[in-house]
């Protein structure tokens, strides 16, 4: 009998913002690795998923959407997404089933073009969200824009990250894709996100959810000290993390700590659930509301804000 070939290698999810990229992301993996939030422009940084199989490991490197810049910020984050195609063994962009290919579509898969070694999958995501017909449609419409563009897309897969549907399909689409060679990454570990820029993005997530719509571009959190409190018996850690939100203005810092603090608190204990399901230990969390003004557009304060 012969030895069965290992394969791994990355593949990067990309789309507009809010195309179902995170979620897919954290269907493959099995576990949360990348925030997903329903405000677009959620993710921020390219978080790598794990996923580990028998026969190979595929690193998932979830990218921001890409869109038009209005900021320094925004102009960053397109950056970061290109130089991330041109990495990768392939590139998966993610169309929504329940909505029409639009403009935005249009110029992701035109930059997309541009790189040229990279193998190219179409994704039609959501499909939880549409009928058959209008899936039958939506796949038609893909295969088009392939053709206008000069795009060959080596597979188009309609899937359902929600439902479950084909994504066992989609990820041995994408192994089959990837180079032979030996696993990238120690067995188990399901990120090399840094565990301070997961609890970030954690905190983030959790001020993001029910927040009026002016606010989701303008929260950023740096996670100032994060360390095992000192003095507790080994079998019951407590995990102190202090962190700080920027927000642009005065005004949001009102609307982020609420009446009372009572927005904070709610932010506090979200975040504090999901960073302890995601590390394995309880966990202190102290969270500041600072201004730092206008952050996105000043290239001194996105460095120290970390983009």
């Amino acid at each position: 009998m012969t030895e069965q070939t290992f394969r791994s290698g990355f593949a990067s999810f990309v789309g507009r913002p809010n195309a179902g990229k995170s979620t897919l992301t954290n269907a493959l993996v099995g576990t949360k690795v990348a925030i997903t939030s329903s405000r677009p422009q959620t993710t921020r940084t390219v978080v790598r998923g794990i996923v580990h199989r028998d026969d190979a490991q595929l690193v998932l490197v979830d990218t921001p959407g890409l869109h038009r810049p209005r900021t320094l910020l925004g102009e960053r984050l397109n950056d970061l997404v290109k130089s991330t195609w041109a990495e990768v063994d392939v590139v998966a962009v993610c169309f929504p089933a329940n909505e029409k290919i639009g403009p935005g579509d249009r110029f992701i898969v035109n930059e997309l073009a541009k790189v040229r070694r990279t193998t190219k999958v179409a994704v039609a995501t959501k499909t939880d969200l549409a009928t058959p017909e209008q899936i039958a449609e939506h796949l038609l419409e893909i295969q088009a824009l392939g053709a206008e563009t000069g795009t060959t897309w080596a597979e188009i897969v309609p899937v359902s990250a929600v439902a479950g549907d084909q994504v066992q399909l989609l990820a041995d689409l994408l192994v089959a894709m990837m180079p032979e060679g030996p696993p990238l990454y120690p067995d188990g570990e399901l990120t090399d996100a840094p565990e301070e820029s997961i609890a970030a993005e954690l905190i983030r997530e959790a001020a993001l959810e029910g927040v009026r719509d002016e606010l989701p571009h303008s929260i950023a959190v740096v996670v100032e000290e994060m360390a095992l409190r000192e003095g507790r018996p080994e079998d019951k850690p407590l995990l102190d993390i202090h962190a700080n939100l920027f927000v642009e203005r005065q005004s949001q810092k009102g609307i982020v700590i609420g009446h009372k603090g009572s927005r904070l608190r709610e932010v506090g204990t979200a975040a504090r659930q999901q960073i302890e399901a995601m590390l394995g230990t309880p966990v202190y969390l102290d969270l500041h509301v600072k201004v730092a003004k206008d952050w996105q557009r000043d290239p001194r304060q996105l460095r120290r804000l970390g983009f």
